[in-house]
């Protein structure tokens, strides 16, 4: 089926103007991490891309998209927030696709390639073709299948993010040492 009609590819969330919402800028996305690495808070003038907690962010722009720019949205206060202009916003369709699946899925050259070669634009400022991301053809497994596999890949990506949060510590205490 066509990736647009598998993923919702075109939801709304509405902001207010004025309030402040949390934010996410492209460079607390570090391309190999799920989840963002910080959350930042900002007012929300009108701009940017919206999305909601489970919603995927997905680099439009270069070199951010070939360097992997791909994150899950979690832990946002109110449940809704507002990243770059430069993010695509992905998110799962009840009964037909797990949110944790599309990131996943996202993430894999069958996404990533054609959205790369897909750019146009000034060099330096080339943006991905969203319509060739609506129109790819995708394999849609049952959604219990979809679940089973997000759900490994989930495990090991905690796994990585507890290692890697082990790792800060150890160099943390090593610098304290020395």
């Amino acid at each position: 089926m066509k990736f647009k009609d598998f993923a919702d590819t075109s939801h709304s969330v509405k902001l207010e103007r004025g309030k402040e919402y949390p934010f996410i800028p492209m460079e607390i996305v570090d391309g190999q991490s799920k989840f963002p690495i910080e959350i930042k808070h900002k007012k929300f003038t009108g701009g940017g891309s919206k999305f909601a907690n489970g919603d995927t962010i997905f680099a439009r722009i270069t070199p951010c998209l070939e360097n992997g720019k791909i994150a899950m949205v979690k832990n946002l206060e109110g449940g809704f927030g507002f990243g770059s202009t430069e993010f695509f916003v992905f998110r799962g369709k009840d009964e037909l696709s797990d949110s944790d699946f599309v990131y996943y899925l996202s993430r894999t050259d069958t996404i990533r390639d054609p959205a790369i070669k897909s750019m146009v634009g000034a060099s330096g400022r080339q943006r991905a073709d969203k319509a060739v991301i609506d129109n790819l053809e995708i394999y849609a497994p049952p959604l219990s299948d979809q679940k089973q596999i997000a759900d490994v890949l989930s495990a090991y990506d905690d796994l990585i993010e507890n290692n890697t949060k082990r790792i800060k510590i150890l160099e943390q205490i090593a610098q304290a040492i020395y």
